[in-house]
């Protein structure tokens, strides 16, 4: 019997990563993903997701798991099913359930939100230390990644304390964003700077503090980017913004020189009963990045407002509903007023890290 039979799925995948060359520019993201976020242990087990898109991104992961000498498992989404997913490989649940962290280094697909979901339902059961890394491409490796994580988490608590006793948020762009967001103190606020704990798994590069609104009103002008599959599509939108009105926490309308941008968020936002709804009112806080590049992944930890409508990750915010879809929406060049305290002017902060 040749050595190879006697390989799993995931050994000759652990092998694959380990032998595959990549760019050394992706080294010092890995390093920061591995050590600076995760604080992955040498006694830790780790379960490595990827798919055929981020080989070389998985490969600089992997040498960074191999060098700290834990116990790690490989995935590649392509070699367990079709994608799009209908559903998150038994394979990979399998493994999550024996391991201390997880790593998700994948290109979105259409559709594919429900096998994430099965993926973080484990996470936050198990409390497992999660990095979300959807979308992850080179140039994040290089650029969101190497932001200094400490300084990060340090401005996000001091955004967070202030969000924490505030009774709503008020923020304008030039570009005719004008929204106001009061607040359900029952709602958590979450800060996911790139600082990965047990509490809560956070996406790569981090940057940003989080909570479901109690009741969001106003327009709010996308001339930054649009979330989840759409982000590929349609890129930057500073030319052809989205314009979205909000009145009760609903989206009651949109609309944009790009027709067909227009009709897919509409359609995307009407997919159940709460896609319509803004689930998540966000700061973000990553102080290292600064321009958007056209990806959510990066883009949503831009300094500045973003909101989500749909899922409003209940578990955490402890918001009572639920939706099957989640699509971000990023403004650009923000003025922030925390109740009367201005915290940011034309997309710079006022705050002190």
């Amino acid at each position: 019997m040749s050595s190879s039979t006697l390989l799993s799925p995931d050994s000759s995948t652990r092998s694959l990563l380990l032998e595959s060359r990549f760019p050394d520019e992706l080294r010092p993201g890995a390093y920061t993903a591995v050590i600076t976020c995760l604080r992955v242990r040498r006694e830790e087990k780790v379960t490595l997701i990827c798919d055929r898109e981020t080989l070389l991104i998985a490969a600089s992961l992997a040498q960074e798991l191999a060098a700290r000498g834990c116990r790690w498992n490989a995935f590649v989404l392509e070699d367990l099913a079709p994608r799009p997913l209908t559903g998150m490989p038994p394979e990979i649940l399998a493994d999550m359930e024996s391991s201390d962290v997880s790593i998700f280094a994948v290109q979105a697909q259409q559709n594919e939100l429900r096998s994430r979901m099965q993926m973080t339902d484990v996470v936050n059961r198990r409390r497992m230390r999660h990095a979300h890394m959807v979308n992850i491409t080179p140039q994040i490796m290089c650029e969101g990644m190497r932001a200094d994580y400490d300084l990060v988490d340090r401005l996000s608590q001091k955004v967070l304390e202030k969000a924490r006793r505030a009774r709503f948020i008020r923020a304008t762009t030039t570009a005719g964003t004008d929204i106001l967001a009061e607040l359900n103190p029952d709602y958590k606020w979450i800060r996911t700077s790139g600082i990965i704990s047990r509490d809560k798994w956070g996406n790569l590069p981090g940057g940003e503090v989080f909570t479901t609104p109690a009741e969001v009103n106003g327009t709010f002008v996308v001339d930054g980017v649009v979330g989840d599959y759409l982000c590929a599509q349609y890129g930057l939108l500073e030319a052809a913004p989205l314009t979205i009105d909000i009145r009760e926490n609903r989206m009651t309308g949109c609309r944009s020189e790009n027709h067909q941008l227009q009709e897919d968020f509409e359609t995307y936002t009407h997919t159940d009963e709460n896609s319509s709804r803004v689930g998540e009112f966000a700061i973000g806080t990553n102080i290292g990045v600064d321009h958007v590049i056209g990806n959510i992944l990066q883009d949503e930890k831009f300094p500045g407002i973003h909101i989500a409508f749909g899922n409003p990750y209940g578990e955490h915010t402890g918001a009572p509903w639920r939706s099957s879809t989640h699509i971000d929406v990023v403004g650009l060049r923000f003025n922030i007023w925390i109740e009367d305290e201005p915290i940011m002017r034309e997309g710079k902060f006022l705050i002190e890290p």
